[in-house]
């Protein structure tokens, strides 16, 4: 039930509390897909935090490479890829990682290694990030073997 105190929600439903109540409808759940979102959750909110400090860390402007569409590639998109990458290696739920910006699929380390293929542009938009506009993730996950 939703509380209240000082108009401030008290007991808000955060996606992390949604997936783990999600989670215990299904009787046969292993997990594995709440700990890969919950660690995707993790990176997303890392990455937030840097697109607001990104000026006084001096993360603005260009990180003088390009990616696979021949496009700049920003400080905060190599930042941003890292975080996800290494988030959804050390989740061990995760095979195969296909990123916008590397022209190489990543195969994570077999003893690290789970059942879900992720692909993901890990700040879509990043080129709005200099005159603040909305910036987004784009991602998908499959189950191994589809």
């Amino acid at each position: 039930m939703a509380s209240h105190e000082y108009g401030i929600e008290t007991d808000a439903m955060t996606l992390q509390r949604f997936v783990l109540a999600e989670q215990k409808r299904f009787p046969g759940a292993t997990g594995d897909l709440t700990t890969l979102l919950t660690s995707l959750l993790t990176a997303f909110k890392a990455i937030s935090s840097a697109t607001q400090k990104a000026g006084l860390a001096q993360l603005y402007g260009i990180a003088g490479s390009t990616n696979i569409q021949g496009e700049e590639v920003k400080k905060l998109d190599v930042l941003s890829n890292s975080l996800i990458i290494n988030m959804l290696k050390s989740s061990y739920t995760t095979c195969l990682l296909v990123s916008e910006e590397n022209e190489e699929l990543i195969q994570v380390e077999k003893s690290r290694q789970g059942k879900y293929i992720v692909a993901f542009d890990p700040l879509d938009g990043s080129s709005n990030i200099d005159v603040s506009r909305l910036h987004r993730h784009n991602l998908r996950h499959l189950p191994q073997g589809n």
